[in-house]
């Protein structure tokens, strides 16, 4: 009997593109949300009276609850699928972003960024399945890119929100009642995917993408190259997204910045993330050595934050962003973070891609999963070690220097960094290596030396 009489058709490209502008827009409120405490940081110390202990757990105890959520997040989005998740993840973040908004008490905001853990990262996880389903075999890395690129937007957006929301920025309350209406933006975005999608299943047929499910079984089987990327995984994002977090604050306790160009100098790093992350991702896919990319970044990274805190500021640079404003920045700090940029686009163009040439296919989604969790855990501990090491040097306007010792930290971490990428290096131009130097777009999977 003929079966390919009712078989549906895929779905065109409208609908695929679609879907990918929607699923972007749940993104672009996820990124905003998270990002949107930094620049208000400030006012809740002056206002508020928080030290830079209780500013560092803000971060800390979204990192806290990605970890828990991580471990189930593939089996809720398989059980319910991606449009449900979507809505549903969606849901939290703005229920999270609530709660941050709702009362000056420390521990309510805290239950609201340990919320946003439990919403944000499989929110994440969801819509990079949604996009396997829809672009398989489709310009799957393309779409992968921009929906990448709308997402850093948010995170670009909050960090000139001191700018381009100005008048919110009268007391601690209002930019976060800002973050609220923005996470509106992301239930829209997963109520449009769920109506589209919807329509779609009824005209296409529509591929089950796998998520990335976390096992134990054969964990100690992975390679050493794995594990030295696992190693720069962590202490790379240990150093970026706390010091991100910080920076804002940092700028305008240390170096007598304004909120509006402490943002602008923020918003550097998205920016250049935006740009430059998919220039070196085309670059290293022409000419591999790609652990000697990841020793180039780490060298770049290395010195910045030793720089930030003892070299002259310089003289004052007039940056203007179109509609945003205008802000005066040391050439120092500007460009300790045009430096900042460009390794934070170079490491994780490569690095992430690196690990789908060492581990095989079977167990790729155990070693991106772990690779995350292990990510979550850095990112837990750091942001709280450096307010605490801030309170503990009296780190203030009046005390810059008490800064100085959460930079040592920052930089002792890039030196792990370092050595972690050197160590990957040294693997991969020996017997044991799996193509990381080697393979191109020229050469092809061929030249990969694969796992035993």
């Amino acid at each position: 009997m003929d079966t390919t009489i009712n078989q549906k058709p895929e779905p065109t490209p409208f609908y695929r593109w679609m879907v990918l502008i929607f699923v972007s827009l749940a993104m672009f409120g996820n990124y905003y949300i998270y990002d949107s405490i930094a620049p208000v940081f400030d006012l809740l110390s002056s206002q508020l009276n928080f030290s830079d202990q209780q500013l560092g757990l803000l971060y800390t105890v979204y990192s806290v609850a990605a970890i828990i959520v991580l471990l189930i997040g593939g089996f809720i989005i398989d059980k319910f699928g991606t449009k449900k998740s979507i809505l549903a993840f969606a849901l939290i973040c703005l229920i999270a972003a609530f709660i941050t908004a709702s009362s000056p008490d420390f521990y309510i905001m805290m239950i609201g960024r340990f919320v946003l853990g439990i919403g944000a990262e499989p929110l994440i996880v969801a819509v990079t399945t949604a996009l396997a389903k829809w672009f398989k075999g489709k310009l799957l890395s393309l779409a992968f890119g921009l929906n990448l690129t709308i997402a850093r937007l948010g995170s670009w957006s909050a960090d000139l929100s001191p700018g381009w929301a100005r008048p919110f920025y009268e007391n601690w309350q209002d930019p976060l009642w800002l973050a609220t209406s923005i996470a509106g933006v992301s239930v829209a975005g997963a109520l449009l995917y769920w109506g589209m999608e919807n329509s779609a299943e009824k005209k296409f047929s529509l591929e089950k993408a796998e998520t990335e499910k976390f096992e134990l079984k054969g964990l100690y089987s992975f390679s050493k190259s794995y594990w030295y990327i696992v190693a720069l995984c962590v202490v790379f994002y240990s150093t970026v997204f706390p010091f991100r977090a910080f920076a804002i604050y940092y700028f305008q306790q240390a170096h007598g910045l304004e909120r509006d160009a402490a943002g602008i100098l923020n918003s550097l790093l998205p920016l250049a993330a935006m740009i430059a992350t998919p220039l070196f991702g085309l670059w290293v896919d022409k000419v591999g050595r790609r652990s000697l990319f990841m020793i180039v970044g780490t060298l770049i990274l290395f010195p910045l934050f030793l720089v930030v805190t003892y070299l002259p500021p310089g003289p004052l640079i007039d940056v203007t962003i179109p509609l945003i404003g205008t802000g005066s920045i040391p050439l120092t700090l500007l460009i300790v973070m045009v430096l900042l940029g460009i390794s934070f686009s170079m490491i994780p163009a490569v690095m992430w891609p690196s690990v789908a040439y060492i581990v095989e296919q079977k167990r790729l989604g155990s070693g991106y999963s772990l690779m995350t969790l292990c990510q979550q855990v850095g990112m837990a501990a750091i942001p709280w070690l450096i307010g605490f090491t801030n309170d503990l040097f009296s780190a203030s306007p009046e005390n810059p220097e008490g800064y100085a010792p959460g930079m040592w930290i920052f930089t002792a971490l890039a030196s792990l960094g370092l050595f972690f990428s050197f160590m990957l290096w040294k693997t991969e131009t020996g017997p044991e290596a799996h193509g990381l130097e080697t393979i191109t777009t020229r050469t092809g999977i061929g030249a990969k030396k694969t796992e035993e």
